[in-house]
């Protein structure tokens, strides 16, 4: 049997062994049956796609922990959606964002958070700071209580984040 075969028969036994019960967990935290079950199946549409099948004895943690995940990044998405509407609420209509433009900075913001994310957190304050508050490298580093140098550093570091999910993703 080749690697391929063997994957699907993995996702195979994993879905009949503990979609059920995967759906089952969902509904007690989600309060909702057809959540749930979408989670539940982008679970493992993301276990198919990832080609990394957990050993039996782990698969329920495994599993649990994918679609833990995959409900983060659902409610960052929300909360990110959620801010932006209320960020373009008060505008008068000419000046309101088309839907096309409203999709392409929603997706932006979605880089932006998801390049925020990797960052470690003085690199995250460092990068913030100089890129949406225009603070000087030394301005940086006296707010954050550390070397000029440092703070170069760290934009060197969020830069190169910046650069991974532009280019890698």
């Amino acid at each position: 049997m080749d690697a391929v075969s063997d994957g699907k028969v993995q996702l195979h036994q994993l879905y009949r062994d503990h979609h059920g019960w995967l759906q089952g967990w969902l509904r007690q935290r989600l309060g909702d049956r057809e959540q749930a079950a979408d989670v539940a199946q982008d679970t493992f549409v993301r276990l198919l796609v990832s080609g990394r099948f957990p050993a039996h004895q782990e698969s329920r943690s495994y599993l649990a922990q994918i679609a833990r995940n995959l409900l983060i990044d659902q409610w960052r998405r929300l909360r990110i959606e959620r801010a932006y509407r209320e960020s373009i609420a008060h505008l008068p209509e000419p000046q309101t964002p088309s839907l096309e433009d409203r999709a392409l900075i929603l997706e932006t913001l979605l880089q932006i958070d998801a390049m925020l994310d990797t960052m470690p957190g003085k690199v995250r304050q460092a990068f913030i700071l100089s890129q949406f508050e225009g603070l000087t490298y030394a301005q940086i580093a006296e707010r954050l209580g550390v070397t000029v140098s440092s703070v170069q550093k760290y934009m060197i570091r969020a830069i190169q984040a910046c650069y991974r999910v532009l280019y890698e993703s």
